[in-house]
């Protein structure tokens, strides 16, 4: 088996109010999938679920404007190949790789860039809200499939 390293979660940006969840969720893990740390490559592989984190809508109040962004999250685990990382590290790699994916694709949105954050692998499993979508790396290597599977 691959040496790697696994690391629960949560990434969270504001998008355009007519996103397309599916897509932001495409975006972060194809973002994930080939990581870079000075100057050298190093595959990974996300899997995780997207939801909206869209505000509460109280009695009386009226609903989110069409202009107004919305807050999409991300709640999973990333593996990284190799036996040399630290966790802080992967965490900012994936934290570049997502950032310009998603500014590359949304443009600047005028708002906070894209958070990535390590969290506990109880808060993946006891923070998810049912219905969030599972959205996966597409073509990552079976090794780094393989030692995530335990985890989703």
């Amino acid at each position: 088996m691959l040496d790697s390293l696994i690391v629960p979660l949560f990434v969270t940006t504001d998008l355009p109010s007519r996103a397309d969840l599916a897509e932001f969720g495409e975006i972060v893990t194809t973002a994930a999938r080939s990581l870079e740390r000075d100057g050298r490559r190093y595959d990974g592989f996300l899997a995780g679920r997207v939801f909206w984190l869209d505000r509460p809508v109280l009695p009386g109040q009226l609903p989110a404007s069409d202009t107004e962004a919305r807050f999409a999250a991300m709640l999973g685990y990333v593996v990284a190949a190799g036996e040399d990382h630290s966790v802080r590290e992967v965490v900012a790699d994936v934290r570049r790789a997502v950032v310009a994916a998603v500014v590359a694709r949304f443009g600047d949105l005028a708002g906070p860039a894209p958070a990535v954050f390590a969290i506990r692998d109880r808060d993946v499993r006891e923070r998810t809200p049912e219905g969030a979508l599972f959205i996966d790396t597409t073509d990552a290597p079976a090794d780094l499939v393989t030692a995530a599977r335990a985890y989703l």
